[in-house]
């Protein structure tokens, strides 16, 4: 007997009582959550909704006779009347209307539905017996979130400016406060923009994480993310609270159109990044910390 442990023991060190070969950051691979999630009818679902925007907006748009029939000189231009001036306006436009909050329902819905979902088919107390180590189960579902989250951002902007393009012509962004950037620089500052949604969106990301590691029930733990989320945009708009706004994540859900400036502006986004991933970093570890010992009935 002992002469069996010892051998255990120098084909597997430092895992005593564990099978031989056996591997913990192996189990779980990102590859197969990624497919996992992929095949699932709401990642589709979601993916099908975010690119049918733009063609939405593009009939509206025909339908309506153009945003510039209903300026009606009133003076101020803002980024709408500009839309079809370009596929560049177009995309930035699309980026404009969703970004207040179409683009936090996938961030919630991909987050939130982690490990709550798995919870709610019973299956979470089998991976964990596979065994899958509990840190390892929930980073490689957060990093899948995260990456199909980021996918969303990147979509909804991407088939805008192919469906803009086609309609409205490739040229330069035509900014509503004068002025243009040209056709080669506008990319650039279009991914820009959308890397920032992606990152102001974080603290959603980490709110519909940490829920999801407290109920059993992926609509609770999405609809309290979006819930709470709106509930900030409320926070915000209540001009008494003063300076306590700028500790509101939404209150810099806009500062990517900084971006979108003759001159590049980093101020608002550096704060607003700073923010958001402040809060997204404290409620992950909140996460990850209740999940290691929380009672798996599921």
């Amino acid at each position: 007997m002992r002469a069996a442990g010892t051998r255990a023991t120098a084909e597997t060190p430092g895992t005593a009582g564990t099978a031989p070969g056996y591997r913990p950051g192996r189990t779980l691979p990102l590859r197969v959550e990624a497919l996992r999630q992929w095949r699932r009818r709401r990642t589709l679902v979601m993916g099908g909704v975010l690119a049918a925007l733009p063609f939405v907006m593009l009939v509206a748009f025909a339908v309506g006779g153009g945003p510039d029939d209903d300026r009606g000189g009133a003076g101020r231009v803002t980024l709408i009347d500009t839309a079809t001036q370009s596929g560049a306006n177009f995309a930035a436009t699309c980026l404009f209307v969703s970004a207040g909050f179409l683009l936090v329902v996938p961030v919630a819905l991909f987050c939130g539905d982690t490990v709550a979902s798995e919870a709610s088919w019973s299956s979470l107390r089998y991976l964990l017996a596979s065994p899958v180590p509990r840190a390892r189960l929930l980073w490689s579902k957060l990093v899948v979130a995260l990456g199909f989250s980021l996918a969303a951002m990147l979509l909804l902007p991407a088939v805008a400016l192919a469906v803009g393009s086609v309609a409205y012509g490739w040229g330069p962004l035509e900014l509503p406060t004068g002025g243009a950037l040209p056709a080669g620089e506008t990319l650039g500052r279009l991914a820009l923009a959308a890397g920032y949604v992606f990152v102001s969106q974080l603290v959603t990301a980490g709110l519909a994480f940490w829920l999801s590691t407290r109920t059993d029930a992926p609509l609770g733990a999405v609809g309290g993310a979006v819930g709470l989320t709106i509930v900030g945009n409320v926070l915000d708009a209540v001009t008494a609270l003063g300076d306590w706004r700028e500790f509101l994540p939404a209150h810099w859900q806009f500062a990517w159109l900084d971006a979108l400036q003759p001159q590049l502006e980093w101020g608002g986004m550096a704060k607003g990044a700073a923010v958001s991933v402040s809060y997204a970093l404290v409620l992950t570890a909140l996460a990850f910390r209740g999940f290691a010992r929380k009672d798996i009935v599921s």
